[in-house]
């Protein structure tokens, strides 16, 4: 070969392979592009309504939850497209009501298939030994069974005392704030924070001592609206799964965040369990269930410990304050709830669990609260099993990635007489709601997996709002008018809660 000939191959072979690469990245693209477009208008999910654009791509479902928006753009579209609307190309979104959460969350016959939960959505534990939310099945079924007992109505009602000397703390804190501008959101967080830390470790936070969230809770809080982003970020495709997972989840930073929140749980577990306290906590019951090869490996207590001291706390927090908000912007209703409080009780030493479970106008407004502010405002995503199932009337193929979103359900007016309107009465059988579809509130979800502290919940909620009324007048302060406008992040990013409060007028 001459001199020639070898520089024109050397120029050729180069051109002639970005020429290949090229059309391969040509052709590829075309390829997926057409394969968008057929599952958008011609796979088995082109029937169900909603925009085009999200049938196309996972970047309006991305851009809405990175926004924090999801509260919003969910509900808007519901109302538009119906119970069941497609906003993205292989998610669904529903808000039937009482049968969507039924087809999504509810049991099943035995054998029968059912949604599993979506692990992009709730992650792996960090420490190798899911707990009773990110178990499988038989893990979680085995690990309810041991964890009931502590959250039974009877264990909690042992739990009086426990929970009268925190609420104590808080009249006390507030009593000594009297007639100042007060954020209402912290001190719930501060009382249910201490709560939570002296059932589950037999000691508390100090936060109503303080008056001030613990560095701990504060990460916490931060890392919720984190892990929203990175699953924003992840869910686009292969190559953003791998980034995340792979090169932000394991950087040192993150990974030191992670660990010390866990940590933080795991050695005050280890404290716990090495010690046998004079006063009975939810660890007594759960460890009186535990012997035995079915019992909780060490490393299930570590997990579940965590768990609860995040599901167990943010959540009531969130609920009374929206609850309190919502009863300052509407003082009829108030009103008639203070009437009620202070006729039954004459002073805190007369709050009981038992009797504060029958204050009928107690519980509507709480009822009321949770649907106008819902803690967990988002859907629980599941994946269709194997071999689909039915949606709302449809079939749906496995794999497919259903919720039932919250908000969009309490905020509809196929489910709810003026939805965006705080009404207790429609939980007391008024005439005027008398089509509401009440069995539409689940908050604390349905089925097999729904919230296995649902009875302390409403225990808390109850103890705490009647504590409140019974001992202060609440004024809503002017830059508070306003908070219900916030953005979710999984969780609703809060704002303090302004209010003044002053002893009742004898």
């Amino acid at each position: 070969m001459s001199a020639m000939d070898s520089q024109i191959t050397g120029i050729v072979k180069p051109k002639g392979a970005f020429t290949i690469a090229l059309a391969i990245g040509v052709l590829a693209a075309l390829y997926y592009l057409g394969q968008a477009i057929y599952n958008a208008f011609f796979g088995p999910l082109s029937k169900i309504p909603g925009p085009p654009l999200r049938a196309l791509t996972k970047i309006p479902q991305i851009t809405t939850m990175m926004t924090g928006r999801d509260n919003t753009v969910y509900p808007a579209l519901h109302e538009k497209y119906g119970p069941v609307v497609r906003i993205a190309p292989n998610d669904l979104s529903l808000a039937n009501g009482a049968q969507s959460f039924q087809e999504i969350y509810g049991f099943r016959k035995h054998g029968q298939a059912k949604p599993f939960k979506d692990p992009a959505f709730y992650g792996k534990a960090m420490n190798g030994a899911p707990g009773i939310i990110i178990a499988d099945d038989a893990g979680h079924s085995r690990q309810r069974k041991i964890l009931s007992h502590a959250f039974s109505d009877k264990a909690l009602k042992d739990q009086e005392p426990l929970l009268k000397t925190w609420t104590e703390k808080l009249k006390t804190k507030l009593m000594e704030r009297a007639g100042q501008k007060t954020d209402m959101l912290k001190y719930y967080n501060c009382t249910t924070f201490d709560i939570m830390g002296d059932l589950t470790f037999g000691e508390g936070l100090n936060m109503l001592e303080d008056s001030e969230y613990s560095p701990w809770v504060k990460t916490i809080f931060g890392s919720i609206k984190n892990a929203t982003m990175f699953r924003g970020i992840r869910v686009y495709s292969a190559l953003t799964k791998y980034l995340v997972d792979e090169i932000i989840f394991k950087s040192k930073a993150v990974r030191r965040m992670a660990h010390e929140h866990f940590k933080y749980s795991a050695e005050r577990v280890d404290r716990r369990l090495k010690r046998n306290p004079e006063r009975p906590d939810l660890w007594s019951k759960v460890l009186e269930k535990s012997d035995g090869p079915d019992g909780l490996s060490l490393g299930e207590h570590h997990s579940n410990a965590s768990t609860f001291m995040v599901a167990g706390t943010e959540t009531t927090a969130t609920a009374l304050s929206g609850t309190t908000y919502h009863l300052l912007r509407t003082p009829h209703a108030m009103e008639k709830l203070n009437t009620e409080i202070r006729s039954a009780f004459s002073s805190f030493d007369n709050l009981t669990l038992e009797t504060l479970a029958h204050q009928k106008y107690l519980m509507a407004v709480l009822q009321e609260g949770l649907r106008m502010y819902p803690p967990v405002p988002v859907s629980l995503p599941r994946c269709v099993p194997k071999g689909g199932m039915a949606v709302n009337g449809q079939w749906v193929p496995e794999g497919t990635v259903v919720g039932v979103h919250h908000m969009s359900v309490y905020r509809s007016k196929t489910h709810f007489k003026l939805p965006n309107e705080f009404h207790p009465e429609r939980w007391l059988g008024d005439p005027e709601f008398k089509d509401d579809h009440l069995d539409a509130l689940e908050v604390f979800s349905h089925g097999p997996r729904n919230c296995l502290g649902k009875n302390l919940a409403w225990h808390e909620m109850r103890l705490l709002l009647a504590t409140i009324v019974l001992h202060f007048d609440l004024q809503l302060c002017e830059e508070s008018l306003d908070w219900t406008d916030q953005r979710v992040y999984t969780l609703w990013e809060k704002k303090p809660l302004w209010c003044t409060l002053t002893p009742p007028e004898a």
